[in-house]
């Protein structure tokens, strides 16, 4: 049996840079090609290169030199900067995606391709919301995620192309700085707390919406990624559900760090219209029945991780 070998594009971002340090560390350094669209980080330890998803040629080249068995497909442009650049959002979210797929069906390879909660929309059911559902998006990140969930399962079928693929929801993490995304809120006001005793929020107090743990987020890909072909019931795309909060209940949880913080509010138009056409909570139960999903970090252990990573990153930086 030939032995696992991933192709990781988007390798060095927010969920990248954390799946492939596990997968170096699951299969092997020399396991694990690590690609970057533009700088790869001078300490990076193991196979990276340069290349770009939407020249699909550089890609193949990459899969026969170096057999790769799995693509990893993180590249992706997030909620707000999508609005920001509808145009490059539809060629990286979708055509990089069809440009993934196609080198799945040519070169016999599975494909892990991340969607995410902005595919439903002021339409779906904000209160566990069912993996089947009304899913009409109004934004071009939800758009282009949930064209390419269809995409996916159109590959699976007419091609037997092994795509899989989780939505996920909010991701928190310390690692990776804040980007653009709609609830990036959720870690800036970690870095503002502890820096400033004070943050503004660009959501409403009582805008709920669903988050997780990135390493649950890592877990969660790497449990889909080893789970046998046929007990993927889903190939559009798994809802996956850890827990979720507003801004205030996430202010109330730094105050017990921080008695002085203080929070306000100045509403976005545009980051507030996207939260509330997302749902505030998930129903995942057929990820949890087809392939055993589990969360395992809750919103307080979250906090207090997220609180504590911040902090010593901040500090790091006074030193110099």
């Amino acid at each position: 049996m030939k032995k696992e070998k991933f192709l990781v594009i988007g390798a060095f971002g927010q969920i990248g840079s954390e799946l492939t340090a596990v997968l170096k560390r699951i299969y092997g350094e020399n396991q694990v090609v690590a690609v970057g669209h533009t700088t790869i980080p001078e300490d990076y330890q193991g196979i990276a290169v340069k290349a770009s998803i939407l020249n699909p040629e550089e890609i193949a080249a990459l899969v026969k030199k170096f057999q790769i068995t799995t693509i990893i497909n993180l590249a992706s442009f997030l909620s707000v900067k999508s609005e920001i650049d509808p145009d490059g959002a539809f060629a990286t979210n979708l055509l990089g995606l069809k440009n993934t797929l196609d080198l799945a069906k040519e070169f016999h390879l599975k494909v892990f391709w991340p969607s995410s909660i902005a595919v439903f929309g002021p339409t779906t059911p904000k209160n566990n919301t069912p993996q089947s559902t009304i899913i009409e998006p109004t934004t071009m990140y939800g758009l282009t995620k949930r064209a390419g969930e269809l995409l996916c399962q159109y590959y699976f079928l007419k091609w037997g192309v092994d795509v899989r693929s989780l939505r996920y929801p909010g991701l928190l993490d310390y690692k990776t700085p804040p980007s653009q995304g709609t609830t990036e809120y959720a870690k800036w006001i970690f870095y503002e707390a502890i820096k400033k005793n004070l943050y503004q929020c660009p959501l409403r107090e009582d805008t709920n919406l669903p988050m997780m743990y990135m390493e649950d987020a890592i877990l969660a890909t790497i449990k889909i990624l080893d789970t046998q072909a046929k007990k993927i019931k889903i190939r559009t795309s798994y809802n996956l559900y850890a827990f979720s909060f507003t801004p205030k209940q996430l202010a109330l949880k730094i105050k017990k760090f921080l008695p002085d913080f203080s929070i306000s509010y100045k509403i976005n138009p545009q980051i507030q219209t996207i939260a509330d056409s997302w749902p505030q909570t998930i129903d995942d139960s057929k990820a949890r029945e087809d392939w055993g999903w589990q969360p395992k970090y809750d919103f307080d252990e979250t906090v207090s991780i997220m609180f504590s990573g911040i902090k010593k990153i901040i500090e790091k930086q006074n030193e110099y």
